[in-house]
């Protein structure tokens, strides 16, 4: 099926590449079906992009790229609802905010995408660990940005 993207144009894909949200990105309740495109030759960026609205995509990267130290444990309720059997199966990915000059740009490391690979199945999982915050800088070893709000 042909889709219209944000940043691709004009895309054909696969029914099997469609990933679903079943209970949609927070903030985003009708959009529950998203692909996954690579932004750059390595792979390094991919935009989530959802299949229904061309203007809805998300930049996101593997958190653990660009902070290894980044951990955390999924509750059972989590498991279950994206259906998994096996750690191999895990995809995780932080929504970046890109910024110009792109050497500012954020990770949101309280909020992964966490996506069953196998099933296709995904959820943003929002974490309680408070080391973890919406704005960590990817190219600079200093403290997250705060906003207040």
């Amino acid at each position: 099926m042909k889709i219209a993207t944000k940043y691709h144009g004009e895309k054909e894909i696969q029914e099997k590449e469609v990933i679903t949200f079943p209970q949609a990105i927070p903030g985003f309740p009708e959009e529950k079906e998203f692909v996954l495109l690579p932004l750059d030759e390595e792979g390094q960026f991919i935009v989530l992009q959802s299949v229904g609205n061309q203007q809805l995509a998300f930049v996101l990267s593997n958190p653990f790229t660009f902070f290894q130290e980044y951990d955390f444990t999924l509750e059972d309720y989590i498991v279950e609802l994206l259906e998994l059997e096996s750690e191999e199966d895990i995809l995780v990915f932080s929504i970046l905010t890109v910024h110009d000059p792109f050497e500012k740009t954020t990770a949101n490391l309280q909020a992964p995408v966490v996506i069953n690979s196998e099933k296709n199945i995904a959820k943003q999982v929002i974490l309680n660990e408070p080391n973890y915050h919406t704005k960590h800088p990817l190219f600079e070893k200093s403290k997250p940005i705060l906003v207040k709000g």
